[in-house]
């Protein structure tokens, strides 16, 4: 039975050989590649329910070892089915089925080399790699570029962020996937800087549907890519890293050894925004990279340098908010840059025992160099050479520190991706859980790295204390990157801030447009496995009650998504279920109340605590009982949120 749905996924749609074409669908028929060659050149196009997705697209690369992008001919292609079931402790779900249909193509260029072309289509996602064979004596090869493509209809409109100028911004630490998104702009429009857009990529197919682009499996064996600006005609093709990019070090065209094979890049389609929401394509094709002896408990965490910023890392402040952890029953608190001078390495032994005496256990903060940027905020040099990298984590290690947060990479060129693996790597020989900043989208790292436990690769909350700019678009982003960034990989944001002005006193500084519950909403719509939430000691008295209690028994990690409704920059209203309990939040980025009458099935004729805000933004908390038909209708106020979970406490 197997092998006839093998032959009925994977057609010819034309007899001449030189002319072929073949089509893989998904289990469901509804998605289809169709793989063809134009004068030579590998080509494919897209369709759900038979409308057009994704026009011809190109194919192919052009290596040190031979242009594999024109000049090809058809040698032969096979299929396979792809059947797997896993689990994962620290993505949107723990426990996922995968299930696609592969078309592998082999081509030849006018030399007779080959390479291989294999696409994984499942009901909503598509993933494509190159394979490239060992012939002869050569054993590796460089890639110059690839001419991968994304040929999007006429009508699209986008969701994208730029990438930035190299060595720009802070002590020249960019790019850092730091830009901002603009909403439903035209098909084609230049990005800011000239050098195109970051993954992940959002695309509104006019009426028909939407698709997102992204890739993964990105580890030592590549560089990072993005989107180059799309041609007149509307074609995105791949980039690869800016030469500027950390200070000129490093090569911007990734090397392979062969055999050897290219990251898959991604496509996620739907006639609706839930398959992209839902999609756990990123972890569906990688696999781990190496097993851990370590057990990793991730969970929730205070950090002091969000709200007091630099002068709060001396040894009485992390007192302050080693003790605000404990009293929010947190396992972590992350102590950020300085510590080396500010309070020394000697004294960080007593102050880590005190906070393991309160149940609290430590984040430490480095740089990831000392000789691609201009940071001086310490430590810096310990974490880009190997000798003083083991060195520095076996010390850490001794001490019982728990994990590192490594900050300011500044590039996605294939050494630089070899530093995230090789930290990641050394860290969890010393049982340390590794958080980046500064830094790349991660790239299904969550399944290929045991003790990866999150990146920043967004306008994250810092950016809410520097510039009134961002707090007043803060609702515009949040509603953004459920659909976009965090749909891809594990997004720390650092958010949920209670105050009212971002200030150590909350009573000046950049001020806050969100409501209360819009922040508590955040802590369920924003997914990262190790939270470090922007609570301060004063929350513990100047916030409602019931605001500090949500905040004490919120999850970090889920076993199922299930999105409800929304649009990118304007509202969202999604559940996420940690064991036996359900939350659903939603928020509004819109001038004017939303009003919605949705379905949730996972309350239906139960009691659940509501959470929302009046008409003047204030607060409040009711218990309710849901309608056997699981319908509700929700009124969720301007910048406001509203929050459903369930009533029982265990």
């Amino acid at each position: 039975m197997k092998k006839f749905l093998a032959a009925l996924v994977v057609v010819f749609i034309t007899s001449s050989l030189s002319g072929q074409d073949l089509m893989v669908t998904g289990p469901d028929r509804n998605l289809k590649v169709i793989v063809s060659l134009k004068r030579g050149k590998p080509m494919y196009r897209v369709t759900y329910k038979e409308k057009i997705m994704l026009e011809e697209s190109p194919l192919g690369f052009v290596s040190n070892i031979g242009d594999f992008s024109a000049g090809m001919t058809y040698v032969s292609h096979k299929e396979n089915l792809i059947d797997k079931t896993y689990t994962q402790d620290r993505i949107k779900k723990s426990r996922i089925r995968y299930q696609a249909n592969e078309l592998t193509c082999t081509f030849a260029n006018a030399d007779h080399k080959k390479i291989e072309v294999v696409f994984r289509v499942s009901n909503h996602d598509i993933a494509f790699r190159y394979v490239i064979p060992k012939e002869g004596e050569t054993g590796s090869c460089v890639i110059i570029r690839e001419v991968t493509g994304f040929d999007f209809p006429s009508y699209t409109t986008t969701f994208l962020t730029p990438q930035s100028d190299a060595m720009i911004g802070w002590k020249r630490t960019k790019p850092s996937y730091e830009e901002e998104y603009k909403a439903d702009a035209p098909l084609g429009e230049p990005s800011q800087y000239g050098h195109g857009y970051t993954f992940p990529c959002l695309f509104r197919i006019g009426n028909d549907g939407w698709v997102l682009v992204s890739e993964t499996g990105v580890g030592s064996n590549y560089c990072a890519s993005r989107l180059n600006d799309a041609t007149d005609q509307g074609l995105y093709t791949l980039a690869f890293p800016m030469p500027e990019e950390n200070n000129g070090n490093g090569t911007a065209s990734p090397g392979l050894a062969l055999p050897g094979s290219t990251p898959w890049r991604t496509l996620t389609v739907g006639e609706t925004l839930k398959p992209i929401v839902e999609t756990t394509i990123p972890w569906d094709v990688v696999e781990p990279l190496y097993e851990t002896e370590h057990a990793y408990r991730f969970g929730r965490g205070t950090w002091s340098w969000i709200l007091w910023q630099d002068n709060s890392i001396n040894y009485d402040d992390q007192v302050k908010y080693i003790d605000l952890a404990a009293a929010m029953g947190y396992e972590y608190v992350l102590i950020d840059n300085w510590w080396d001078t500010r309070i020394g390495r000697e004294r960080m032994k007593s102050l880590i025992e005190y906070a393991r005496s309160k149940k609290v256990d430590v984040f430490l903060w480095y740089s990831s160099s000392g000789y691609w940027n201009d940071i001086e905020q310490g430590p810096v040099s310990r974490m880009d050479n190997p000798v003083i990298r083991k060195k520095e984590m076996k010390w850490l290690h001794t001490l019982g520190v728990k994990g590192i947060k490594v900050d300011f990479f500044g590039g996605d060129k294939q050494e630089t991706m070899r530093l995230y693996e090789a930290i990641l790597s050394d860290a969890d020989d010393n049982g340390l859980m590794v958080i980046f900043h500064g830094c790349t989208l991660p790239r299904g790292w969550e399944r290929m790295y045991p003790n990866y436990v999150g990146s920043e690769a967004v306008l994250a909350s810092e950016n809410l204390i520097f510039n009134q700019h961002f707090d007043d678009n803060e609702a515009f982003n949040a509603c953004l990157h459920p659909f976009i960034r965090n749909t891809v990989g594990c997004m720390e944001f650092g958010g949920t801030l209670l105050n009212k002005r971002h200030n150590r006193t909350n009573d000046s500084g950049t001020v806050r447009k969100t409501t209360d519950i819009f922040q508590l909403a955040t802590a369920v719509l924003f997914q990262n496995p190790i939270q470090n939430f922007a609570l301060a000691p004063n929350n513990l008295t100047d916030v409602p009650a019931f605001e500090i209690d949500f905040m004490k028994e919120i999850p970090t990690t889920w076993d199922e998504i299930y999105f409800i409704d929304g649009y990118p920059g304007k509202y969202c209203v999604l559940g996420r279920r940690h064991d036996n309990r359900w939350y659903v939040v939603g928020i509004n980025a819109e001038k004017k109340p939303l009003e919605l009458k949705v379905k949730l099935p996972m309350f239906a004729g139960k009691e659940a605590v509501m959470y929302d805000d009046d008409k003047k933004g204030v607060p409040r908390m009711k218990n309710i009982t849901v309608p056997e038909n699981g319908e509700v209708r929700l009124v969720i106020q301007p910048q406001g949120g509203v929050i459903y979970k369930d009533l029982f406490t265990k």
